[in-house]
């Protein structure tokens, strides 16, 4: 009996990274998901930081039993709900999943009836509507996407993503 065939992924290339620019009038939204275990304990942060130059408002929050998927998303959901409706806001993730659900993929799952292109039901979707209602409730959004887990003085303009990142692992480790 022949041996299965293993298929074989490439590797997807590096994403470049583009330096954040902050617009006039928008608030920035710094995101973050962590799980111990996936499923497990889990935890959310947001780091927002008000368009007016206010302090920036930590949040942060965690579920026993998820997946680090679902706190990326809660991450944001939770961040928008804290700002005024009708805001300007730029949402920063380092996750290219949700990045990817909420700029490509959204638009085929709305016309598809939440499903997949596969024709599975989208992941998550509870989350992803939530997401999705709450991101109709500003005047815009848009989103930005970093390299997560880099600390040092050269990725410097990258701290309120490792704050966030901090404050999500100390989420889940209280879920837990």
């Amino acid at each position: 009996m022949p041996s299965p065939t293993k298929i074989r992924r490439r590797p997807r290339p590096a994403e470049p990274e583009t330096p954040l620019e902050p617009r006039a009038g928008e608030a920035l939204v710094w995101t973050d998901g962590a799980c111990r275990g996936n499923p497990g304990p889990g935890g959310w942060a947001a780091v927002v930081v008000p368009a007016d130059g206010s302090a920036d408002v930590e949040l942060s929050g965690g579920e026993p039993h998820t997946t680090n998927n679902r706190m990326e998303y809660m991450a944001a959901i939770e961040g928008l709900r804290s700002l005024p409706s009708g805001s300007a806001v730029c949402i920063v993730t380092d996750s290219r999943l949700m990045l990817d659900s909420m700029t490509k993929w959204i638009v085929g799952w709305k016309k598809k009836g939440w499903k997949t292109a596969g024709g599975d039901p989208v992941k998550n979707q509870d989350l992803v509507m939530a997401l999705d209602e709450e991101i109709g409730r500003h005047g815009a959004v848009r989103w930005h996407w970093v390299r997560g887990h880099e600390t040092g003085s050269q990725h410097a303009h990258k701290e309120r993503n490792d704050r966030a990142d901090r404050l999500a692992v100390a989420a889940a480790a209280a879920a837990a």
